[in-house]
């Protein structure tokens, strides 16, 4: 009688078992079923989430922010709880000038304004408008706090650009706007500039670090190798490509070849054209450049020292390629279009030096200028770019795109775009999709 009461007893504990696995499993097909509780209220399963950050760019003196938001499992972005984190410094304003080749918008003629670093902890933006460089670290919810001493001189004069390489930052200092009030020598140059990051993240100039460039270069990025060794810059105002060997010290040092005029195939007969975004493949040593005017990509392969030797250039059926950004595993670059305000999509897996264009799309919204900087998030499932328009400056937004995990093409997803109101004519640079987070829905 004993074994026959345990018996039941084991089959009892075995059916509890099996009905609380059915049950577990019933939620995680269903995509997390809804319980009512005894108050009515409903609860859900946590859903993948990320936050996404871009830069205000006010120029009101002390008035330029990060702005956050979450993302959504369907890509729907909603402004954080605390929407804005104060950079203690300025944008600039929406200003063009006269370069060399047609009129151009100087103030988004740039990428990697707002950048993170790679545990995902610490978030680093320019002030262009007051010389300045932010420093955030990142909290668990997404909200930002500004490291002791934020924000830290950048070394020169509107900052526009930054590069993180281990604890050494690279800022291109672009020096070109006459709004920008300068806190150097009137005779000051454009430059990258580095700075060791201290484990706190205040930003210590690293002496001797400073390469000056021409007046009117218009340097518009620091592009760091995969291997943290190199440095790559582009003068647009000069048509120079330029590479530095990152010291271990932090200096940099010009490579032998550096800088190199851009071949003919970049400039479009008449006038002379203008070259803006680069981006290196993340596993073979192969530079993509924007031949902006021209439509045309690119293709460098670059030696250890930061030689580069061009291998050919490629069409692109959109107008005025600015930025690009490639996925993890190399077989993807997209790049941004503004004159049609679209993204067009490279198939550079099979052969990294020759992509192959494989979708072109047309955003949501009116035509750009010369921005449209763009960020893949951290499981690479969505594509953001933040845009800024050419007529009204009220419809600044954020464009979310669903990236197909099959081919890699893109679809702008229903609730797109996020609309970013215009304050005292300012427009939003810089983009990062940061981690990923799983947080409890309720409702």
């Amino acid at each position: 009688m004993n074994i026959i009461s345990k018996t039941n007893k084991n089959n009892r504990q075995r059916s509890q078992k099996l009905l609380t696995l059915t049950g577990v499993a019933a939620l995680v097909l269903t995509g997390g079923l809804a319980i009512q509780s005894a108050d009515a209220h409903w609860y859900q399963w946590p859903r993948l989430t990320g936050i996404v950050y871009t830069q205000s760019n006010i120029p009101t003196p002390n008035a330029n922010s990060i702005l956050g938001f979450r993302r959504d499992a369907l890509g729907t972005l909603t402004p954080l709880s605390t929407p804005s984190f104060p950079t203690g410094g300025a944008g600039i304003p929406n200003a063009s000038i006269a370069g060399k080749g047609p009129f151009f918008i100087t103030a988004f003629a740039s990428d990697q304004e707002v950048i993170v670093n790679p545990e995902k902890t610490r978030l680093f933006a320019v002030n262009s408008g007051s010389n300045t460089i932010a420093v955030f670290d990142i909290n668990r919810d997404g909200s930002l706090s500004p490291v002791e001493g934020s924000p830290f001189p950048s070394g020169g004069v509107q900052p526009v650009s930054l590069g993180l390489a281990g604890d050494i930052l690279t800022v291109v200092n672009q020096n070109l706007l006459p709004q920008i009030p300068t806190q150097e020598a009137s005779d000051s140059l454009p430059n990258y500039t580095t700075f060791r990051v201290t484990p706190k993240g205040r930003l210590i100039p690293i002496p001797n670090s400073t390469a000056s460039v021409p007046r009117g270069s218009l340097p518009t990025q620091a592009l760091i190798s995969p291997n943290k060794r190199l440095l790559f810059g582009m003068d647009a105002g000069t048509g120079l490509l330029r590479s530095y060997q990152i010291l271990p010290n932090g200096r940099l040092q010009q490579s032998p070849n550096s800088p190199q005029q851009l071949p003919p195939a970049a400039f479009p007969p008449n006038p002379l054209g203008l070259t803006l975004g680069l981006q290196v493949h993340p596993r073979r040593p192969i530079l993509y450049v924007a031949f902006t005017l021209s439509n045309q990509l690119g293709v460098y392969s670059y030696e250890p020292d930061g030689d580069l030797h061009l291998l050919r250039t490629v069409p692109n059926s959109g107008r005025a390629i600015c930025w690009l950004v490639t996925n993890r595993a190399g077989t993807r670059l997209y790049t941004t279009n503004p004159l049609d305000n679209s993204v067009t999509v490279y198939d550079i897996g099979r052969d990294p030096s020759t992509p192959v264009e494989i979708q072109r799309v047309v955003l949501r919204g009116e035509m750009l200028t010369g921005g449209a900087q763009l960020a893949l998030d951290s499981t690479e499932s969505f594509l953001h770019v933040v845009s800024q328009p050419a007529i009204n400056v009220a419809n600044n937004r954020i464009s979310v795109l669903k990236v197909n995990r099959y081919d890699g093409t893109v679809t702008e997803v229903p609730s797109s775009p996020q609309l970013i109101p215009s304050v005292n004519n300012s427009f939003p640079q810089g983009i990062v999709a940061n981690y990923n987070t799983f947080a409890k829905i309720r409702g």
